[in-house]
């Protein structure tokens, strides 16, 4: 199955969990419909916001050619390849783990930023590769799916978080009690590794994008390689609904290595450096 059948169907599975929800919660199809349009509501919130509020989690911002001429040199090799419309405005994160990823809405309102670790760390040739990757995910529009992935996971969470006070507090009945705790329990946990599927998918076609943009695919692998050591040794201190943005999960070294990757934001490294590997053998 293709990156965008898979994504698609993920996001299908997802909004399949709300409107099963609404149906429990409310009862019948008016409550699956209600929260189905709710969560229309929050993607539209998400769509025109969610790249405002992820760069100011991250303390980004935005620099000029002048403050920053090696990152917008980059940046301006990078897009010289690409068929995006316009250059995504340039974003610095001051923060000495190594990391970088993209945001907006659209590719004609899309961001790049990344981190003071990054310029210091990596050398043009791989920088370039990184770039290459964050804009493919402009280009893919994994911006926005990324921002309706994790606005139907925080509703379905809210959701379920709601049905179990209404528990408490006798608002269901014997009947579908059963039927409302187990959704109560495997609901949030099914949305959360649709999410983390969603975003491992998105992650692997960036690196392809990438590589074949830069047509150097062992550059963004000798990169992700570096990051991920660079944030095992100094990972950053984030808001975890927002670990899947960054090129590198950046709470790597604060997990535990034997945490399951079902709930992983990232796919394995080793995996994406290998497929990268691969790529470059074959000419790519």
């Amino acid at each position: 199955m293709g990156a965008t059948a898979k994504t698609l169907l993920l996001m299908g599975v997802m909004t399949g969990l709300l409107g099963a929800l609404g149906y429990l919660f409310l009862g019948g199809l008016t409550g699956l419909i209600f929260f189905v349009v709710l969560a229309g509501v929050f993607n539209f919130a998400a769509y025109w916001f969610s790249d405002k509020l992820a760069l100011r989690m991250a303390g980004a911002h935005e620099v000029t050619p002048e403050e920053a001429p090696r990152l917008h040199r980059v940046v301006d090799e990078v897009l010289s390849m690409t068929k995006l419309p316009v250059k995504p405005n340039v974003y610095l994160i001051q923060n000495p783990s190594p990391n970088a990823f993209a945001t907006g809405r659209n590719p004609k309102h899309a961001v790049v930023a990344a981190t003071t670790g990054i310029m210091d760390l990596l050398d043009d040739r791989e920088l370039k590769g990184v770039m290459a990757h964050e804009l493919g995910h402009v280009g893919n529009r994994d911006i926005l799916i990324g921002s309706i992935a994790a606005v139907l996971a925080g509703a379905i969470s809210w959701i379920t978080t709601s049905m179990m006070w209404g528990m408490m507090f006798g608002r269901r009945n014997n009947e579908n009690g059963m039927l409302a705790l187990l959704a109560i329990i495997l609901m949030p946990i099914a949305a959360a590794i649709v999410q983390m599927s969603i975003s491992r998918t998105r992650e692997y076609e960036a690196d392809k994008t990438g590589a074949r943009t830069t047509h150097d695919p062992d550059a963004l692998a000798d990169a992700l390689a570096k990051l991920h050591q660079g944030a095992m040794m100094r990972p950053m201190q984030v808001n975890p609904s927002t670990a899947h943005m960054y090129i590198v999960n950046p709470l790597a070294g604060v997990r535990s290595q034997n945490f399951s990757n079902l709930f992983s934001t990232h796919p394995p490294i080793e995996e994406r450096i290998s497929r990268l590997r691969q790529m470059a053998r074959r000419g790519v």
